[in-house]
């Protein structure tokens, strides 16, 4: 990600402002993106990482695991930085062939389809609930193994339901509490983990051939 003095500015302010935490490095770098991204400190105790989320990330990011998101908002979001770096192949559930159906959304048929198709993907459910539901679904029933899921869609019905069932899969992930989150905060996420990663894996990958 190109940044500019403005944004050095704003990450100086958040640094300044967001006090006592218990994130790792690695974490805080995360986090902080998310509240430039959003100009919410709120997210300071909301965002929550797995153990193993942001290694498991990384590594799957730098053996350019195909990465599944669950609608346009959040692919845009992270098409330019992954181009820039691993180039991972990127799916979007909106845009997944699938017929229609009436007891699930779009984006759930989507994601479903998807990750039967890229069992041990990355999976980035900024905006759908019924989407995080349907891949929970799918991981409770062993059906698939993600590499990673970011989930952090925003709602008022089983948002939160789905989002502890996530907790509970002992799947590598990063996710919002509660019913705040969004496509933004998701792109934030991925894109925080993408340069953490570059950092880690890039020169070592850019160097084969």
């Amino acid at each position: 990600m190109e940044w500019h003095i403005s944004d050095a500015q704003s990450l100086a302010i958040i640094d300044r402002e967001i006090g006592d935490h218990a994130f790792s490095p690695a974490e805080y770098e995360i986090v902080r993106r998310v509240i430039y991204a959003t100009a919410d400190f709120e997210y300071k105790s909301l965002i929550r990482f797995s153990e193993l989320a942001l290694q498991s990330g990384a590594a799957a990011l730098a053996a350019r695991t195909t990465i599944v998101v669950d609608v346009p908002m959040v692919q845009v979001g992270i098409t330019t930085n992954i181009q820039n770096t691993f180039a991972n192949p990127i799916y979007c559930s909106m845009e997944a062939l699938t017929r229609p159906q009436k007891e699930k959304t779009r984006a759930a048929w989507g994601i479903e389809t998807l990750a039967k198709r890229y069992p041990e993907g990355i999976f980035v459910i900024g905006q759908s609930q019924t989407a995080l539901s349907a891949l929970v679904e799918l991981i409770e029933a062993e059906e698939i193994k993600p590499a990673l899921v970011i989930g952090t869609p925003s709602g008022f019905v089983d948002v939160d339901v789905a989002k502890a069932r996530l907790n509970d899969s002992l799947i590598p992930h990063i996710r919002t509490e509660g019913r705040k989150g969004s496509a933004v905060v998701a792109a934030a996420i991925v894109n925080g983990l993408v340069d953490l990663a570059w950092q880690a894996y890039g020169r070592e990958s850019n160097g084969v051939g």
